[in-house]
């Protein structure tokens, strides 16, 4: 499947048992398309129509972040280094590629023997700073390292990769020993010219005509490289490889080839065109999908799209694959989980045993499914019979079958570890997805609440060293997160401890979206003005709040919260959930004590109606006893509200022609 929008192109490679076309493309769309076997289907199956598909593979191309795999530049050597054996190439991108001795082929098309251990020519008498050479990409820049270079430039088609500085036929692995002696000779009447070719996996039963169309399509694309290199300016790019959908059709998929679905109309007439050049016979296997719900939603491939995120991966015994990525390697760690076993006579071997042969088959198609390579170690459950750690290598080593992707598997350790390496060419889905998180840096963890609160007593106590011993500021408002100021402000804080050794006196402000490790000395000043511009209420306040859960410890009051500062409501433990007016009754550093309003029904209600203009559910609404006191007595004139600061919890006052108008309505 390919779907592809403004943003970026994803291709997903659905596999399932059964002959490839059996049920051919419209009986498999309209299959996956019908109500009932939808509604039937699991996530990774929605595709099937003769058989059980799932989404095996998954590849994601952003616009503007394009693989350069396969690209060939024209560049220009910046500087040789012998004791690396390697050399770095300027091919025009943000870093130079890394050229490896044992990548560079000699004027003529000779392959420049092998430097080895010691042996062969060095690399500075290969070639030199300043030279011009013609390069490809073998593997992305990864990281912090460039992208890898070869001067053995290869071009792949469908059914053949040609190699114009090589020579010889070779064939695949992957093809059986008469296949491959049959294609060699059927090759070598067909291939008379310069260069070498080596026969795909994909070239499965492939015939003479097919040979012959492929390797005029390959000679093309390289008269076309030679004119530009000939012509062009170092460093520049000579030859782009084709898109994500054509390179997938191209590289992944073989024989089994059953059809592609392709919801964009230019990706749908790429594909056709390639197909039209190189295999004819496909072409009416490619489907235009034209239907308005998503294509990847309807096939199941978006849920498969998303999982890749995650750490944990559930088996269908019960057991679990928890993926853990480092630097150098990636680690999977496979657990039991909720899986005990079937049967009274069940014994743990058995049950560990089956946990891990299922654990082998997922494992490598999370390989596939997020591109995982580089080092891999995985930690089976510890199994005490050879036989059983046996059988779980050989099923590990035959879902690795089906991988397109070179890989090599130590045998299972004592310890129940397999050590195994896959090939690592370009970023994984996941590398693309995402980016390191801004609060971690991607450590994962973070300091705690109370970590930074020491650290902050600790700097409040130099702050306070350095003041002189009189005339000083005798209280401060200090910015930190609203967790690390109820660390600070618990029993037993050291805080109080330098409250009391200082004779100083310390507020905290700050919402829940300051980081954890925020400190800031706002202000500073008589103890007074700082309580005066840090508490967010004065006693006799009356505050529109939210009543959100019940008091710890008495039923019957219950809490309510201004960001972070705790507001306890007598008798209010009946009317969670719900907006009323309160009256301040007492002020403290970190929570306040409150009363319910009488006649608090109405106002809760008509503050209903406009919540929502901040989305603040403690939104806090103040007014002066003495104005509802005048205005209900029938006077018009009203007490000014107090001259406070809004603080770091302030909401909207309660204006003046609002107030006035509701208690001239209760006088009335």
């Amino acid at each position: 499947m390919v779907s592809a929008d403004a943003g970026e192109t994803r291709v997903a490679v659905l596999e399932g048992k059964g002959t490839a076309r059996s049920g051919g493309r419209g009986a498999r769309a309209k299959a996956s398309r019908s109500p009932d076997a939808k509604a039937s289907q699991s996530p990774d199956a929605k595709a099937s129509s003769d058989g059980d598909f799932q989404v095996a593979e998954l590849y994601v191309e952003r616009r503007g972040q394009r693989s350069i795999v396969g690209n060939i530049y024209k560049g220009v050597v910046d500087n040789v280094l012998p004791g690396m054996e390697a050399a770095f190439v300027d091919i025009g991108l943000d870093r130079n590629g890394f050229l490896h001795v044992d990548e560079i082929v000699l004027p003529g098309g000779k392959q420049a023997p092998r430097r080895g251990r010691g042996q062969g020519r060095r690399i500075d008498e290969l070639i030199k700073p300043r030279q011009e050479v013609l390069v490809q990409v073998v593997k992305d820049p990864l990281k912090t390292k460039g992208a890898r270079l070869s001067m053995q430039l290869s071009i792949a088609g469908r059914y053949l990769v040609y190699m114009p500085l090589g020579g010889g036929v070779g064939a695949s692995r992957r093809l059986s020993d008469a296949e491959r002696d049959r294609q060699r000779k059927l090759l070598q009447n067909i291939h008379k010219g310069a260069g070498g070719v080596i026969i795909r996996t994909a070239a499965q039963g492939a015939r003479k005509a097919d040979f012959e169309r492929d390797i005029e399509y390959l000679r093309k694309l390289y008269e076309v490289v030679q004119r530009r290199a000939k012509d062009g300016k170092a460093p520049a790019m000579i030859f782009q490889e084709a898109d994500l959908s054509i390179r997938v059709l191209r590289d992944v998929l073989a024989k089994e080839f059953d059809g592609a679905i392709i919801d964009d109309e230019k990706q749908h007439q790429r594909v056709t065109s390639f197909f039209q050049r190189t295999a004819p016979e496909l072409v009416e296997y490619v489907e235009l999908y034209k239907d308005r719900e998503p294509l990847f939603e309807r096939m199941g491939a978006d849920e498969t799209y998303r999982s890749v995120l995650s750490r944990r991966v559930d088996l269908a015994s019960g057991g679990y694959l928890m993926i853990d990525y480092a630097e150098a390697l990636t680690v999977i760690d496979v657990n039991t989980g909720s899986f005990t076993g079937r049967g009274k006579g069940g014994r743990l071997e058995d049950t560990i045993t089956k946990v891990n042969v299922e654990a082998a088959d997922e494992v490598v198609r999370q390989l596939r499914l997020r591109d995982i390579g580089g080092i891999i170690v995985i930690d089976f459950i510890d199994m005490a019979r050879a036989r059983n750690r046996d059988q779980v290598l050989k099923t590990l080593r035959k879902a690795l079958d089906a991988d397109k992707t070179k890989s090599y598997v130590v045998d299972v350790s004592p310890l129940g570890l397999v050590e195994m390496t896959r090939q690592n060419v370009t970023d994984g889905v996941r590398e693309i997805l995402t980016k390191p998180c801004p609060t971690c840096g991607g450590e994962g963890v973070v300091e705690s609440e109370e970590t930074v609160a020491i650290q902050v007593v600790r700097s409040l106590r130099e702050m306070v060293d350095e003041q002189p011993a009189k005339g000083g500021a005798q209280a401060f408002l200090v910015r930190v997160n609203p967790k690390v100021a109820a660390e600070l402000l618990r029993d037993g804080s050291p805080l109080h401890e330098l409250e009391e050794q200082s004779g100083k006196h310390f507020h905290f402000e700050g919402g829940e979206a300051l980081p954890l490790d925020t400190f800031e000395v706002v202000e500073s000043g008589s103890r007074a003005e700082i309580e005066e511009r840090a508490l967010p209420f004065q006693v006799g306040d009356e505050v529109l709040v939210r009543i959100e859960e019940p008091h710890m410890f008495n039923v019957d009051d219950a809490v309510a919260r201004v960001d972070s500062y705790i507001v306890s409501i007598a008798r209010a433990g009946g009317l969670v959930g719900e907006r009323r007016l309160v009256r301040i009754e007492s002020v403290g550093r970190s929570a306040a004590t409150a009363s319910l309003v009488d006649g608090s029904e109405g106002a809760g209600s008509a503050a209903s109606e406009g919540e929502g203009e901040d989305g603040s559910s403690g939104e806090r609404e103040a007014k002066s006893p003495s104005a509802s006191e005048g205005a209900a007595s029938g006077g018009s004139v009203q007490s000014p509200p107090s001259k406070r600061r809004r603080g770091r919890r302030g909401g909207r006052r309660r204006s003046g022609a609002g107030t006035r108008s509701k208690s001239e309505s209760d006088g009335e």
